[in-house]
């Protein structure tokens, strides 16, 4: 008995300490310091009505958008409960169809040339909201004809929306394609 109370009492400590007071401080502190990531980088239409993340992809299929790179998370994809890679490798007979399938897909809407790797593959995650710029310049002849607007209008859509590597030399130039897609609806 004289082993076991303190062992009780250090589970309950630690209990407090690590499940409440730690949490509450980590809360708070990003809160204060990252306002808009700390609940989610929700992104919000003309209305005020959230309708996405901007840190989690989400399903386009419309011809008139910009479609996203690939999701494997999950049966509808883009889930963050489901999240994670196929794990097929690069020889899977599975992978290289759903690889086939997919620039069929695009080749049926009108892409020409050579299509850019992240808009066949799903991300590690499957939960990436963003394309390579070559990416959205692939899809602009598509989104031209459907929308009725210029190449050139679209293009400048896409090169004012292009996201810089971040802090300078973190990843490549990347596009976000919820954002994207928003700026677009309002292109006349």
């Amino acid at each position: 008995m004289k082993d076991i109370r303190p062992a009780i009492l250090l589970f309950i400590i630690f209990t407090i300490i690590c499940g409440g007071i730690y949490p509450a401080i980590v809360t708070g502190v990003a809160h204060a310091l990252f306002p808009k990531q700390s609940t989610g980088s929700f992104i919000s239409d003309k209305t005020g009505k959230e309708i996405g993340s901007s840190l989690i992809g989400q399903p386009f299929s419309d011809a008139k958008y910009f479609w996203p790179r690939p999701s494997s998370a999950g049966e509808f994809g883009y889930n963050p409960l489901g999240s994670g890679g196929s794990n097929a490798g690069p020889t899977n007979p599975d992978y290289l169809k759903t690889a086939a399938d997919r620039v069929k897909t695009l080749r049926d809407s009108g892409v020409t040339g050579t299509i850019t790797a992240d808009l066949v593959q799903a991300s590690a995650s499957g939960l990436d909201p963003h394309i390579t710029p070559e990416s959205a310049l692939l899809q602009v002849t598509r989104i031209a004809r459907v929308r009725g607007i210029s190449e050139d209008r679209l293009r400048m859509v896409v090169s004012k929306h292009i996201e810089e590597r971040q802090f300078g030399f973190l990843g490549a130039p990347r596009l976000n394609v919820l954002v994207l897609n928003l700026a677009l609806d309002g292109v006349k």
